[in-house]
């Protein structure tokens, strides 16, 4: 069976799974952004070294960070690109059935587990003591929130479009 450019003629069923799947993973999704904004000034290079490197030389924090150990970097590298890895391997997957074509597809597909190894692996070197990493993170988690959000959008476009023949039968 061909999937390619099927997902607006996917089962009602299916289509409704998908939406409940998106909708969920979505609020994780947001939750998260909230979180990181919270936590590093709003996704700025220097709150995002604060974050895992801590500020406690800095006197006139208004909020005193400690420096994370290895231990919690490996775990938050670990857990993340693990679990944002099949995010977006199963977001690629439904993409994988709309009909957009060309470059969008392409960057689509590919690029949010490229910005997660970014991010994550930037994360570690950035502990390590490679401080422009920084600007990486902040770069791949913009392209990474940007492309997750495109591809949602695409996506429920897609899903709420009608049949242009009779449904798959699942």
């Amino acid at each position: 069976m061909r999937f390619k450019g099927q997902l607006q003629n996917f089962s009602k069923e299916i289509k409704g799974l998908l939406l409940v799947y998106l909708f969920v993973t979505s609020i994780g999704f947001l939750s998260a952004l909230q979180f990181v904004n919270l936590t590093t000034e709003g996704g700025q290079p220097k709150g995002i070294q604060e974050n895992y490197l801590g500020n406690e030389e800095d006197e006139a924090a208004e909020e005193l960070k400690f420096a994370k150990s290895e231990k919690q970097i490996l775990n938050i590298v670990h857990t993340h690109m693990m679990a944002m890895g099949m995010l977006f391997f199963l977001l690629a997957g439904i993409f994988y059935t709309t009909p957009v074509k060309g470059f969008l597809r392409k960057f689509l597909l590919f690029e949010p587990l490229l910005s997660v190894f970014f991010t994550f692996a930037g994360i570690y070197l950035l502990f390590k003591g490679i401080l422009w990493m920084r600007y990486v993170i902040a770069i791949s988690g913009i392209l990474m929130t940007t492309s997750y959000v495109l591809t949602l959008g695409i996506i429920v476009y897609f899903i709420l479009k009608k049949p242009t023949q009779s449904p798959l039968e699942s």
